[in-house]
């Protein structure tokens, strides 16, 4: 099999890589990556290029340094024909969406167009995977009734979102609305040119190899904020909830999907309501696995920040046999782990 793996630097996109190079050496995983991470939210050191250099190990993986949106860096990159492409290339970080809505909309909506009709056009029967996010469904979140905790929020009369949580008639943020068309476009092209496809409308998603900042990537950032003695701005009071989704079982879900006769997809997916925590448990947490806890100051609340996000996952369960293996306190210590063995690039 042969899969193409966007953004394959990334911590979703080099977990994928590594998944099929390991899992079978007759695979050929071709990974194409602009390595603009750190560019984009601002860090002067290197990230993504860690994830890169990782993949070096494995001899059936070719790396492309190119651009989702650049025809012949797409075109390159799929060659005569891929069997599977896993588009995890995107610009992830809902602020730096707001500062620069140009550049969000050209990598996250075009982009995913782009190699959407780079597939169509080379090979037909490729199955494209997409990674959309919770984001689509906007401030509807917020319609849902909460109760309000010592240390959380949490839904009042659900277990989780599922798939039937209105897009429409709300307020996204850019990012929202860039990750949305994207969404849109992936099941489109299964509809009109009966390609197989499927968008995972992903929840919090964490684990090792992940560069987190302010903007994006926060369990990785509050591990290395208190790791390395650095002040979190925390938006809000601090009991927003997510549920936490470790990489390997997402990865796990795009490997069922791949593997099965299903002819589209569209999943939300994440730790599900045994998998949530709050922000200051999440503090907690940290300080019980470090005994360390850091400068803490808290703002205003940013806008469309949902105060909580909870999975129903139960459609993927049902549709994929899927569930979730890493419990959300053995991430966080696998990825404390991990940050503390690489402390050069964060320290």
């Amino acid at each position: 099999m042969k899969i193409l793996v966007t953004g394959g630097a990334g911590l979703v996109g080099s977990h994928c890589a590594e998944f099929f190079a390991a899992s079978n050496p007759k695979n050929k995983v071709v990974v194409l990556d602009n390595l603009m991470r750190s560019k984009i939210f601002g860090y002067d050191k290197a990230s993504v290029e860690f994830n890169w250099n990782y993949l070096k190990k494995f001899n059936n993986i070719e790396r492309i340094k190119g651009d989702v949106r650049d025809d012949r860096d797409v075109a390159r990159a799929i060659g005569k024909g891929v069997d599977v492409v896993i588009h995890t290339a995107g610009q992830p970080g809902v602020p730096s969406s707001v500062r620069m809505p140009k550049e969000d909309f050209s990598i996250n909506a075009f982009g995913t167009l782009n190699v959407l009709e780079a597939a169509r056009k080379k090979s037909k029967d490729t199955v494209v995977l997409y990674c959309s996010t919770n984001k689509v469904y906007g401030e509807n979140v917020d319609k849902i009734a909460l109760v309000e905790r010592e240390k959380r929020f949490t839904f009042k009369d659900i277990p989780g979102v599922n798939e039937e949580m209105c897009t429409d008639l709300t307020g996204h943020t850019p990012y929202g609305v860039s990750k949305l068309v994207g969404d849109l476009y992936i099941q489109e092209y299964s509809y009109i040119y009966k390609m197989r496809t499927a968008a995972f409308r992903m929840s919090c998603t964490y684990g090792t190899r992940q560069f987190g900042f302010e903007d994006q990537g926060w369990v990785a950032w509050f591990i290395i904020a208190t790791l390395f003695n650095k002040p979190i701005t925390i938006y809000g009071n601090g009991k927003q909830v997510r549920d936490m989704l470790y990489v390997d079982d997402l990865v796990d879900a795009f490997n069922r999907f791949i593997q099965s006769d299903l002819k589209h997809g569209l999943f939300n997916i994440g730790g599900g309501p045994e998998n949530t925590i709050s922000l200051l448990e999440f503090l907690d947490e940290l300080e019980r696995l470090t005994g360390k806890r850091p400068k803490v100051n808290f703002s205003d609340w940013r806008p469309s920040d949902q105060k909580v996000y909870i999975t129903d996952t139960s459609k993927l369960q049902k549709a994929l046999g899927w569930k979730i293996k890493t419990q959300v306190k053995d991430g966080i210590r696998n990825l404390k782990e991990w940050v503390a063995a690489n402390a050069k690039y964060f320290a």
